[in-house]
């Protein structure tokens, strides 16, 4: 029986007696060797696990779809709140395109062993940097079932060991997909521990997971702001993380109409529980009258709430009157603050003052705004004439995402996979020594 073998035995019987912490330990003591099992993983390996977990989540769809609607069931009579079904529910559609990310990041260039910037040095050495694992992530998730997979695909490519801690809302969903993960890895030869999805629901598995650093490298929390601040409040181990999502589009004077109320209703609307959608929306003082209007029209079309400041309400009496608190909200409602601005640095200010270095656009068709708007706007995310919700890993062709970081220290934006790398140094010699 294998070390890993013993450990999944181990973990059980902790989880049966109730013992969170040790069960928690003995995931992390599995991961920290499953890390070193993925290091020696080539490229083909680990593009045959994301098939093979992509077939056994295709095989497994209406056990899928059953245990989510269990959850969502648990969450309604629980009072979960609409943005959170949302991001709780799955369909046909939805699962289709978890399947779709398995294999688009299966057929991505796998970064793990790459070697750049090689230089000769007057010693005769030659120095480059290689790019690594980061080794055992620890990703903290709510509602959402489907980063199940983006997940694992992700730190499997990238040649991390991982530890998923989803909600308790999605516990249904999540065990099914789990166990699609450990037959696809099984399959190929890798240990089922190379993922491991945390199976019990008590809180203090977060606790605990957030305060390993002899077997967790970096912990990458996806949720709502009172859980990312907890945990970067109270984690031991690195932290990727953005709190929210406080997204705006600017529509300048010279913005063409068409354009500007196509991106500025996708914006809010495509979906309204995700940190890419637009909450305020900005527009030149000169072109509100035209624009509000419309805008209004399109919004009452789908229900979207509007909180305008007093030049907003002057066009827009239906608006109810913005106070200080909605500039700063993060909604993920279909409500939508509204700003008339004089000109594009009230806008930039503005972006400053109250966004969340997240994803911010302009519509302009004047280059040299759009180039002063994208070198002022401090955001992870700087978007000219297209709507926010594209500040996303699939869209920005890295197959999936682990989240998006807003943070400006190793990676920043939506995170793929060389995010989930880092670089060492590499020395080629032939007998040199230092004199």
């Amino acid at each position: 029986m294998s070390v890993l073998t013993l450990f999944q035995d181990e973990a059980q019987q902790q989880l049966t007696s109730g013992d969170v912490g040790a069960y928690m330990q003995t995931l992390g003591k599995a991961a920290r060797l499953a890390a070193s099992e993925l290091r020696r993983a080539d490229t083909g390996i680990k593009n045959r696990a994301l098939e093979a977990i992509a077939s056994r989540v295709a095989n497994a769809r209406a056990a899928i779809l059953t245990a989510n609607t269990q959850d969502m069931q648990h969450g309604e009579d629980n009072g979960l709140d609409s943005a959170l079904l949302d991001r709780l529910a799955l369909n046909d559609a939805r699962i289709d395109a978890m399947i779709e990310g398995l294999r688009q990041v299966a057929t991505l260039p796998d970064p793990v062993g790459e070697i750049d910037d090689m230089s000769y040095r007057p010693s005769g050495i030659q120095v480059g940097k290689m790019r690594v694992p980061l080794g055992v992530i620890g990703i903290i998730y709510e509602s959402r079932p489907n980063v199940t997979l983006e997940a694992a695909s992700l730190c499997l490519k990238s040649g991390n060991a991982c530890i998923l801690r989803g909600g308790s809302e999605a516990s249904a969903s999540n065990a099914v997909i789990a166990e699609c993960i450990a037959q696809g890895l099984q399959e190929v030869g890798l240990s089922a521990s190379c993922v491991q999805v945390v199976a019990t629901i008590d809180r203090a598995a977060v606790g605990a997971l957030i305060s390993m650093p002899d077997y967790v490298d970096v912990i990458i929390p996806r949720g709502g702001k009172s859980l990312i601040e907890r945990i970067s409040r109270e984690a031991k181990v690195p932290v990727i993380k953005h709190l929210d999502g406080v997204c705006h589009v600017y529509i300048d004077t010279t913005a063409d109409p068409v354009k500007a109320l196509a991106i500025a209703v996708n914006a809010k609307t495509h979906r309204y529980g995700t940190c890419n959608t637009m909450e305020t929306l900005l527009v030149d003082a000169p072109v509100a009258d035209l624009i509000l209007p419309e805008l209004a029209r399109a919004y009452a079309e789908h229900n979207v709430e509007l909180r305008g400041c007093e030049r907003t309400r002057a066009l827009l009496p239906q608006a109810l009157a913005a106070s200080e608190e909605d500039w700063h909200a993060e909604y993920l409602a279909p409500i939508l603050a509204i700003k008339v601005v004089d000109g594009v640095d009230e806008a930039i200010a503005h972006i400053e003052q109250y966004g969340s270095h997240h994803t911010d656009a302009i519509v302009t068709q004047d280059y040299s705004l759009a180039r002063r708007f994208m070198a002022e706007v401090d955001s992870s995310s700087v978007i000219v004439n297209a709507s926010t919700r594209f500040a996303d890993g699939f869209e920005y062709g890295l197959g999936a995402e682990i989240g998006i970081s807003t943070d400006k220290l190793h990676a920043r934006g939506p995170v793929g996979l060389e995010g989930l790398t880092t670089r060492k140094y590499v020395v080629f010699g032939d007998g040199q020594v230092r004199q």
